[in-house]
């Protein structure tokens, strides 16, 4: 049990809701009206992520744990490809077709642990997945802004996505450390993968260069923008390490709803009856699936408990 009271758990959900919210919004704010380009505002977040939590190494917010790079090379690698190709979704398709491509993160991990971990799901997990599925699919098919491009950088996003955070669960296990400290390691290296790429893709200098000649609101923008990416990362950690994973899952639902019902109002996204099917379908998935899944943990902590 958390040794905060609920006020500052309420503070702590409030800060995070703002934050993921508004980094989804902002983003595709800076896509649309500035066009900064997609690899060099992930670096610009990866390099403010960094300098964050080293001053809250420095604060004692945490305790750094010394770790091989060699270790974390693959997973540093692996979240540059999640940031830069979910953010290359997001600047290619509608807020509401980018939020649901992404649920199909937990269809994809339960493929990878099934096929390559060899661990087991029960038959109505894996049931969930047909709505979960159906309703991307309805989205995405009715969606009058659809480009291949758009749903070939969704794809792409959600299958490293998925390979990410299998691997940062086995990271955190073998490595013995937490999710912050894992992080603390990572986003230097993935800052300097990136700075090797960036050159690579995107232009340097000049216009539509990171050091172009942008204009001082779209510099405070970007620079929101990175701040918003590291508190977002911030309030992560503290609400599981402070609620439970389950609370802000929990959370990340109303989350979901909220941020694709801000998108058709912000950005007059247009929303068909079909889309409208397909949303609630998935949600549905969502739900059903974070049901069995809280009852199959309580069920496993149960006879854990009644062993002698």
């Amino acid at each position: 049990m958390s040794a905060y009271g609920p006020w500052r758990i309420a503070a702590g959900l409030l800060a995070n809701l703002l934050s993921s919210i508004c980094i989804v919004f902002l983003n595709k704010w800076i896509y649309v009206h500035y066009g900064f380009p997609n690899m060099s505002l992930t670096l610009v977040h990866f390099v403010v992520t960094w300098l964050g939590l080293y001053l809250c190494q420095r604060l004692g917010v945490f305790c750094p744990k010394s770790l091989s790079a060699s270790k974390v090379v693959l997973l540093a690698l692996s979240f540059c490809g999640f940031v830069v190709f979910t953010n290359l979704s997001l600047q290619n398709n509608t807020i509401g077709t980018y939020q649901l491509a992404k649920v199909m993160t937990t269809p994809v991990i339960i493929l990878i642990q099934t096929m390559c971990y060899g661990k087991t799901f029960s038959l109505r997990i894996k049931l969930t997945l047909v709505p979960i599925t159906l309703g991307v699919f309805l989205n995405s098919y009715y969606d009058v802004k659809f480009n291949v491009l758009g749903i070939l950088f969704a794809a792409l996003g959600v299958l490293v996505t998925s390979v990410y955070q299998v691997w940062v669960g086995s990271k955190q296990h073998e490595l013995q450390v937490n999710s912050m400290q894992l992080l603390y390691y990572q986003a230097p290296l993935s800052s300097a993968m990136l700075m090797c790429f960036v050159p690579i893709f995107e232009p340097v200098i000049g216009e539509g260069g990171i050091f172009g000649p942008w204009s001082p609101s779209a510099i405070a923008m970007v620079l929101l923008s990175g701040f918003i990416a590291f508190t977002v990362n911030l309030s992560i950690y503290w609400i599981i390490g402070n609620t439970s994973p389950v609370t802000y899952n929990m959370f990340g639902h109303f989350k979901f709803c909220i941020t694709l019902l801000g998108g058709y109002l912000l950005f007059e996204d247009p929303l068909s009856l079909n889309q409208a099917l397909g949303i609630l379908c998935t949600l549905f998935g969502i739900l059903a699936y974070t049901h069995f899944k809280i009852n199959e943990q309580e069920v496993n902590k149960s006879k854990l408990a009644q062993r002698p």
